[in-house]
C-alpha cells in the first residue's frame, strides 16, 4: 500500500468517526446559535449597536465553539493506540498532524461556515459583508484548526487540566479576529487585511505539523 493510499484510508477513517459522531457538531452549532440569542437579548433592539459589534460577536462565539472539539482532537487515537498503529503504517507523526488538521477543518469548521449566513441575519449584517464574512471565515477557520492541533497536541503532555488548550487557542486567535473583523467591516480596501490573514494561515500551516509531531512523540514517550 502506497502513501498515496495509507492517506486516503485514514482520512476516510476520520470520515466515518465524524459521521458517527456528528451530534457532536450539532451540540456545537446548537450552542453557537443560542450564543448568539443570549447576545441578541442582552444587547437590545438597537440595530445599528449589534451590526457594529455582530463580526466581532460571531468570531468570540465561533471560537469559543471550536474549543468544544478540541478534547477529542488527539486525545482517543492516543489512548486506544491508533495513532501508534498508523505511523507503523508509513506515515509520518508530521504527516498524521497535517491529515488531523484538515479532517477538523472539513468535518467541524466547514458546518459553521455553511450555518454563517443564518447568523448573519441574526445579528442583522449587511448583504454585502456577508460575503466578506464567508471569506474571512473560511481562512481563519483553517487557523483555528492548527491552533486545535498544537493545543490539543500539548494537552496530552497536560492530561489534568483540559483547558490549558483552550487558553492557547484563545490567546493566539486574537490576531485572527483583529484582522478578520477587519476584512468585514473594511469599507475600502479589505485586500492588505487578507493577505496578512492568508500569510497566517500559511505560518500556521508551516509550524503545526513539526509542533505536534514533537508533542505527539513527547507524549508517547511519557506515556
Amino acid at each position: 500500500m502506497n502513501t498515496i493510499q495509507i492517506i486516503f484510508s485514514v482520512f476516510l477513517k476520520e470520515y466515518k468517526i465524524n459521521l458517527r459522531n456528528f451530534n457532536n457538531v450539532l451540540t456545537f452549532l446548537f450552542f453557537f446559535f443560542i450564543s448568539i440569542f443570549v447576545f441578541v437579548f442582552a444587547i437590545g433592539p438597537n440595530k445599528e449597536i449589534l451590526n457594529h459589534t455582530g463580526v466581532g460577536i460571531l468570531w468570540a462565539l465561533l471560537i469559543l465553539s471550536s474549543t468544544l472539539s478540541l478534547k477529542k482532537y488527539y486525545q482517543d487515537d492516543f489512548e486506544n493506540g491508533s495513532i501508534i498503529i498508523t505511523h507503523m503504517s508509513g506515515l509520518s507523526y508530521e504527516l498524521i498532524s497535517l491529515i488531523k488538521v484538515f479532517s477538523h477543518f472539513f468535518f467541524i469548521q466547514l458546518p459553521f461556515l455553511i450555518s454563517l449566513p443564518i447568523a448573519s441575519i441574526l445579528i442583522n449584517l449587511e448583504i454585502e459583508k456577508i460575503s466578506l464574512l464567508l471569506l474571512s471565515f473560511f481562512i481563519g477557520s483553517f487557523i483555528l484548526s492548527c491552533l486545535g492541533s498544537i493545543s490539543s497536541s500539548m494537552n496530552l503532555l497536560n492530561k489534568n487540566n483540559f483547558s490549558l488548550g483552550s487558553i492557547i487557542v484563545m490567546i493566539f486567535s486574537i490576531p485572527v479576529i483583529i484582522f478578520s473583523v477587519g476584512i468585514v467591516n473594511s469599507e475600502e480596501n479589505f485586500l492588505p487585511l487578507l493577505k496578512i490573514l492568508t500569510g497566517i494561515a500559511f505560518i500556521f500551516f508551516a509550524i503545526t505539523p513539526w509542533v505536534s509531531a514533537f508533542c505527539i512523540k513527547l507524549a508517547l514517550a511519557n506515556k
